[in-house]
């Protein structure tokens, strides 16, 4: 049986990057973990994601979640850093 810990290091994700998934579609982070999985490994998946996450952060900041937003800006930039977006 696969834990939740070995399914992140198969989703080629962060923590966050999942997290921030699971927010934005509304599912367990689990499930976040695979859809972000095949998002990845698509060439349409990269900009999809780097799209959620930019949704994530106008909900946190249209809401007053000044920090959360700011945490989302940080997992957007090292998504960014570590995956070619093209915007």
């Amino acid at each position: 049986m696969l834990s939740y810990v070995d399914c992140v290091g198969f989703a080629g994700l962060t923590e966050d990057e999942i997290e921030a998934i699971a927010e934005h579609e509304h599912v367990p982070e689990i499930v976040a973990a695979e859809f972000g999985c095949c998002l990845c490994e698509t060439i349409e998946g990269v900009p999809l994601m780097r799209r959620i996450l930019l949704d994530d952060i106008r909900h946190a900041e249209a809401h007053g979640a000044v920090l959360h937003a700011l945490h989302l800006r940080a997992v957007l930039a090292k998504f960014e850093a570590g995956h070619e977006v093209l915007h």
